[in-house]
């Protein structure tokens, strides 16, 4: 039994990398073909475009400082811990980057037929990167409340 609880301890150190590594990809990729369709119907405006598709990359860096943070001997006592904090925090950093790809993608699209309401449309992806940065923070926080190995 105890090696399946340090199973998930360990699992819990890994999972903010890799769920928030899906939710780069997916929410990047979904930014990246509006921005692909927007820079095949303009002439111009191509940078800001790929930038906007770039975004959701940040939660993969969250859930890098995150794993590492969360780096410890794993034992008994902290593997509830570390399982609770790194999957809980990975599934937040997975759904962020994927809705904040959701909304890159639609201010890409607005923002064709628009430009000069380019900035605006940055602002819900904005405040779903907040979301991510108060996860990102907080377990940064709690993971500091969890002990390492005798």
């Amino acid at each position: 039994m105890n090696e399946w609880v340090l199973a998930l301890g360990w699992l819990g150190i890994f999972a903010p990398v890799a769920l928030g590594s899906i939710g780069s990809v997916i929410g990047c990729a979904l930014a990246g073909q509006a921005a692909i369709g927007a820079m095949m119907q303009t002439d111009s405006g191509y940078g800001r475009f790929i930038g906007l598709s770039v975004l959701p990359s940040s939660f993969v860096i969250y859930g890098i400082v995150l794993m590492f943070t969360l780096q410890r001997p794993v034992v008994v006592e902290n593997s509830g811990g570390l399982f609770g904090i790194g999957v809980l925090a990975g599934l937040a950093l997975l759904m962020t980057g994927l809705w904040q790809g959701r909304a890159c993608a639609s201010a890409i699209n607005a923002s064709k037929e628009k430009p000069e309401i380019f900035a605006l449309t940055i602002a819900p992806a904005a405040i779903v990167e907040g979301f991510g940065v108060f996860v990102f923070i907080f377990a940064l926080v709690l993971s500091g409340g969890l002990g390492g190995g005798a």
